[in-house]
């Protein structure tokens, strides 16, 4: 596990620390209106689960895809084809047994779009202490 963390993309990990955050923040604000809230909590983290799941997946089918010139176009989009079927299955189950908030699952999953929109932000927190030392070296 630990070489598989030290091979993915920083770019991922900090999309993982933003989908985390929106869902802390997915969780905290609206449970307390929810009257179903083990159903929202469970629904919600199912949702950020399955987008933490989407962005690694898309990372590695770029980072595969793009290996080989000539296949890249239809690897990539049959590992998008993949992809989004394995959320539509999810969603499916989720409606059918009554198990989770289908709701909030795709709020959870929405946090693919957050983590994205997050990702620079955080990038720049996480990397502050490298870029203050870089510009001393530079002084």
């Amino acid at each position: 596990m630990k070489n598989l963390l030290k091979k993915i993309n920083e770019t991922v990990k900090e999309m993982w620390a933003g989908m985390f955050l929106w869902g802390l923040v997915c969780q905290v604000l609206p449970v307390w209106f929810i009257e179903d809230r083990m159903g929202y909590s469970l629904g919600l983290w199912i949702g950020v689960a399955l987008a933490g799941a989407a962005a690694y997946h898309m990372w590695w089918a770029l980072d595969k895809g793009l290996d080989d010139e000539g296949t890249a176009q239809g690897y990539i989009r049959k590992q998008g084809l993949i992809r989004y079927g394995v959320i539509v299955v999810v969603f499916g189950v989720l409606m059918l047994t009554d198990v989770a908030d289908p709701i909030a699952a795709f709020l959870g999953i929405m946090g693919l779009k957050a983590g994205a929109y997050l990702q620079p932000f955080l990038h720049n927190r996480f990397h502050h202490g490298e870029i203050e030392a870089k510009k001393e070296v530079k002084l």
